[in-house]
């Protein structure tokens, strides 16, 4: 396809504009720079992150500028785009280019559609749940009045199912056929598996090398295409709620890809098969942490956008287990003592509404309490970046696409006979009294903490960032959780510890005296408080698990953490983005 380079008009004033397919990106000026090169006053939008275009209507239109009288019978095409604002949130814009001849009107609208056509990582179809409880009960409301136009804009069929109890998402996915949605390859910018379908290959990007993988495939393009495929994807989903509404998403999602491979969700070893669908997010919950975490705001217009650009990137998804039972998957927090105790006291209070989270959060610092146990973790050696490495996981994240490489060396050794990295690598035991243990397999941020509770952990490199926090003093504690809100490090204090972990495993003391017919109480108390009324639940002999805002039946569990098995319409947080549009 050749340039395209025409004097046309925006906003009454003549600009020369250009179209370069090799670099995909639309660009206009007014002031000509040296030998004829774009001016100091040039504006550009890459050609993926225009929304659609269309023809524009000027009859009924009236233009009293005298450089508008000189054209008989203007013609014009409109370009709809996507404009950065503050703090990662994105904007719809357009920009209109006018012209006199019609003849060139119609090549720049062809010229710019046809490349358009060739994004094939757009969706077309979306099956969309919306939770009309979630959050402030506004779900069905901001997608009628902020999702659903930008998706007729962008030409995209959906339909619509509006769950009415628990779990419906999640049982929805297993019984209906999701095939029909979409049956387009599927390309985003985030990197994948490097398994290819043997002698096959892209058809936007030629043909791909291959390697060998049992039962996993994907397809993986040439590097310096920056684009990855997956053949065969058959649908996209779309959930309007809060972190609720995309667990269940996620539970159904990976459980029908489970079933569908005949692969046993129960087995703690078992090799997860990840999904070839992408689920996007429309933040309209009370935190919004899996949103937040992964596009850098919680704004409905910019998760959106990313999902109408068919955005990609790859997530990691923790698999909790108890004596070979599935309990549940977790993408953002496992969270023991401290944390579970706030969930399990709130769903108490849930006649409160939102304020029921600091009510319980207050009431349970003010507990104090703490719990003895044994922490066993494996360490995610193939990672190349650490905890406190100050280096947090933003879009392109070079720390995800080589930890996943490493992963893969390790497997094929593994696969072949060569070496089983699991039994060389040794298992750390750590044991003590604790006020809370962390799993983290993604920062966890949220409006109210921006850099959450582990800033460094990142989204796909095959880890969890397992933080200990020990017994200490209510106003040491109260340091700790302060630092969650602001720039400093909340890993360095004496009794914090903190580990990335591949694998995990926790068992209570209290569990620990049961076996041994001790029953000497695993839950401790110390301080005045606790002293004075004795009716403060110190009776209570363990915490209990938060899994993403979920309570576990069980405190005895077995955490592995499977690379990339999810995909999310998103590109991660961007470093410094570059304006799309100015102006």
């Amino acid at each position: 396809m050749e340039p395209l380079r025409s004097l046309l008009w925006v906003k009454a004033q003549s600009c020369t504009v250009s179209l370069e397919p090799a670099r995909a990106q639309l660009r206009w000026w007014r002031s000509p720079g040296p030998a004829g090169a774009p001016g100091a006053d040039a504006r550009s939008v890459p050609i993926s992150e225009i929304i659609t275009v269309e023809e524009s209507d000027v009859n009924g239109k009236h233009y009293t500028s005298g450089k508008w009288q000189k054209m008989e019978k203007p013609h014009a095409f409109t370009v709809h785009c996507v404009k950065r604002a503050r703090r990662h949130r994105w904007k719809r814009a357009q920009v209109t280019f006018w012209c006199i001849e019609e003849q060139l009107c119609n090549l720049w609208l062809q010229t710019l559609r046809e490349l358009l056509e060739k994004l094939t990582c757009r969706p077309k179809h979306l099956l969309v749940f919306i939770n009309p409880f979630g959050g402030k009960g506004q779900g069905k409301r901001i997608y009628e009045k902020k999702v659903a136009p930008l998706f007729a804009l962008a030409s995209i069929n959906t339909e619509i199912i509006v769950t009415e109890r628990a779990n419906h998402a999640q049982e929805s996915l297993y019984e209906m056929n999701i095939e029909k949605y979409d049956g387009l390859h599927a390309c985003g910018t985030a990197p994948l598996p490097p398994f290819v379908y043997p002698d096959d290959g892209c058809e936007e990007h030629g043909p791909v090398t291959l390697q060998n993988r049992p039962s996993v495939w994907a397809v993986w393009c040439l590097p310096m295409t920056g684009h990855a495929c997956v053949p065969h994807e058959h649908g996209r989903i779309v959930c309007v709620g809060g972190d609720g509404t995309f667990s269940e998403v996620l539970h159904g999602l990976i459980g029908r890809t489970q079933q569908n491979a005949s692969v046993d969700q129960n087995h703690p070893c078992a090799a997860l098969v990840p999904s070839p669908l992408r689920i996007g997010i429309i933040p309209a919950g009370s935190t919004d942490c899996v949103c937040y975490s992964t596009v850098g705001t919680n704004d409905v217009e910019t998760s959106a956008l990313h999902i109408v650009l068919g955005d990609s990137l790859p997530m990691d998804v923790s698999a909790v287990h108890h004596n070979s039972t599935l309990l549940r998957y977790s993408v953002s927090l496992l969270g023991y003592g401290f944390y579970g105790d706030i969930i399990k006291d709130s769903e108490k209070k849930r006649w409160m509404g939102l304020v029921r989270y600091d009510f319980s959060g207050l009431k349970t610092f003010l507990c104090h309490h703490y719990y003895e146990g044994t922490v066993s973790f494996l360490p995610a050696q193939h990672t190349v970046g650490s905890p406190r490495d100050r280096k947090p996981c933003r879009a392109g994240c070079f720390v995800c696409r080589q930890s996943k490489q490493q992963l893969e060396e390790e497997q094929k050794k593994s696969l072949y006979g060569l070496e089983n990295t699991e039994e060389v690598e040794e298992w750390k035991v750590v044991c003590g009294k604790f006020l809370a243990i962390n799993a983290t397999n993604m920062s966890c941020a949220c409006p109210r903490s921006p850099g959450g509770l582990s800033p460094a952990a990142h989204l796909g490199d095959g880890s969890s960032d397992l933080i200990l926090i020990r017994k200490c003093s209510r106003f040491n504690f109260l340091r700790f959780l302060v630092r969650h809100t602001n720039q400093c490090d909340q890993f360095d204090f004496t009794f914090v510890e903190v580990y990335r972990v591949k694998k995990f495993q926790f068992t209570s003391k209290h569990l620990e005296d049961e076996d041994t017919d001790l029953r000497e109480g695993g839950k401790k108390r110390f301080g005045q408080l606790c002293r004075d009324h004795p009716v403060c639940c110190c009776t209570t002999s363990s915490s209990s698990w938060n899994c993403d805002g979920e309570v576990l039946s069980s405190s005895a569990i077995e955490v592995r953490v499977h690379c990339q098995l999810v995909r999310l319409f998103a590109r991660g947080i961007e470093e410094n983005p570059q304006q799309a549009l100015q102006g």
